[in-house]
C-alpha cells in the first residue's frame, strides 16, 4: 500500500491499493482513476504517486528475493546421485 493524502485534507493520510490505479491525470489537481472506477483527488503530484508506486513494487521484490534466499540457506541440500546407467540388451528370439 502507497500512503497519499487527499486534496484538502493533508491531516487524514489514507493508504492505496497500487494495483488498483488505472490513471494518474494532472487536471490541474491530481487524480488518480481506479478500477473500480472511482476517482479520488490527492495532494501529491503525479511524479510523487508514480515515485510511491515504484517504491512499493521495488520493496515487494526485495522482500520477495530475501525470503527466497532464506529458504534456500535453509533447506537441506538433496543427496547427490549418480546419472542412470544404461546397458545393450540382446534380443534373444522367444
Amino acid at each position: 500500500m502507497i500512503t497519499l493524502n487527499r486534496l484538502g485534507h493533508s491531516d487524514e493520510p489514507f493508504q492505496l491499493n497500487p494495483d488498483m490505479i488505472v490513471t494518474v491525470e494532472s487536471t490541474p489537481d491530481t487524480v488518480i482513476a481506479l478500477a473500480t472506477g472511482a476517482k479520488v483527488v490527492v495532494a501529491e503530484t503525479p511524479e510523487e504517486v508514480a515515485a510511491a508506486v515504484h517504491g512499493y513494487r521495488a520493496d515487494v521484490l526485495s522482500d520477495a528475493l530475501r525470503r527466497r534466499s532464506a529458504q534456500r540457506q535453509a533447506a537441506p541440500t538433496p543427496p547427490r546421485r549418480d546419472p542412470p546407467r544404461l546397458s545393450a540388451v540382446e534380443d534373444t528370439p522367444s
